[in-house]
């Protein structure tokens, strides 16, 4: 595995390490793992925090594209067969900081967000230092209500959920819409020693219908959401097999458990230049057991549609290379008849 190579693409750093040595986990790290290490040493390195050391920007951009190969399956299923070659650099996507652009960069970010190109963001370390700090202010959000506002943009509502045994026994959701379709991240964190907190997990907005969503889920049993941008690549990769790649969009979401006590949540306004609407709700799952089970019965079956879809595929590719085959040698021996006939 070459892992000093030089980088083609202008986006990425001149000398590239091995991702999981930048980020200081293993091959076997869970994507857990990888996103709590990513958000360390993105802090630690923040532009924000590291005015007077030119370095910490070129280690910033390193952690945050050690961090695009790894949080993404298939960057890291080709990186980890065959190193950085395996990988299109045009393809790299990096996460950026709005709060750290100028103007005008903002203004290409937004045109090229508006055109549909994706445009990852990663949260202003103001937002993240204060709550490091515990300088925020922090409103009650009871299970079974739900809130409305408004947060500006690279700013953060925090919500404080308190839930009892049987609730944590239970598990809950913390889920967050927009009807007026805002840009938004669902933040969790944790409490520390010295008693701020740090950021734990994170979800981005989704757009699903007329609405954008995020949600966090703290259960005893998998969840899976249908990531559209997954299913949109596969097919622009190979637009011939879109059919048999539907439902590769599938995927697990993060999910935990919460023990009894109040947890703190936060809607970060993640919209380029105005503020994000948003409603927020925490949800026990025990008040909707059928629609659990039923979402649990729904998401085996499109499990198992997937993986026939993928047995499928390639039998088909086996059958129409078989086709191919026969084609080619059918259009040979018409030619041979053709050309031993001219000579009758």
């Amino acid at each position: 595995m070459k892992t000093g190579s030089k980088s083609e693409g202008p986006s990425t750093p001149a000398l590239r390490r091995d991702p999981y040595e930048v980020l200081n986990v293993t091959r076997d790290s869970t994507d857990q793992e990888i996103k709590s290490a990513y958000r360390k040493l993105a802090l630690k390195y923040h532009p924000d925090k590291n005015g007077s050391n030119p370095e910490a920007s070129e280690l910033f951009k390193e952690v945050a594209y050690s961090y695009s190969i790894l949080s993404d399956p298939e960057k890291r299923r080709q990186y980890d067969s065959a190193g950085f070659e395996a990988l299109d650099a045009s393809g790299m996507d990096m996460e950026i900081d709005l709060s750290n652009l100028g103007t005008v960069n903002t203004m290409f970010a937004a045109l090229f967000s508006k055109l549909g190109v994706p445009i990852k963001t990663t949260i202003s370390a103001n937002v993240l230092e204060e709550a490091l700090n515990g300088t925020v202010t922090v409103r009650p959000l009871p299970i079974g209500t739900s809130v409305s506002g408004k947060v500006d943009k690279q700013c953060a509502h925090f919500f404080g959920v308190t839930i009892n045994e049987e609730q944590a026994q239970t598990g809950i959701v913390i889920r967050v819409t927009s009807t007026a379709q805002s840009k938004f991240k669902l933040l969790f964190f944790e409490q520390d020693i010295n008693g701020g907190y740090s950021l734990a997990l994170q979800e981005d907005s989704e757009k699903s219908g007329k609405v954008t969503s995020a949600g966090l889920y703290f259960l005893h049993f998998q969840v899976y959401r249908m990531d559209s941008t997954v299913n949109a690549l596969a097919m622009a990769k190979d637009p011939e097999a879109a059919f048999f790649k539907r439902l590769e969009g599938l995927q697990p979401c993060e999910v935990s458990e919460l023990k009894a006590g109040t947890h703190i949540f936060a809607v970060y306004g993640d919209n380029f230049f105005k503020t994000a609407a948003y409603t927020i709700e925490a949800l026990c799952t025990k008040n909707y057991e059928e629609t659990t089970e039923k979402l649990k019965d729904i998401e085996a079956q499109i499990l198992r549609k997937r993986n026939e879809l993928r047995q499928f595929e390639t039998e088909y590719r086996k059958a129409l290379a078989r086709f191919q085959e026969v084609t080619n040698r059918y259009n040979e021996e018409k030619q041979a008849v053709s050309f031993h006939k001219s000579f009758l």
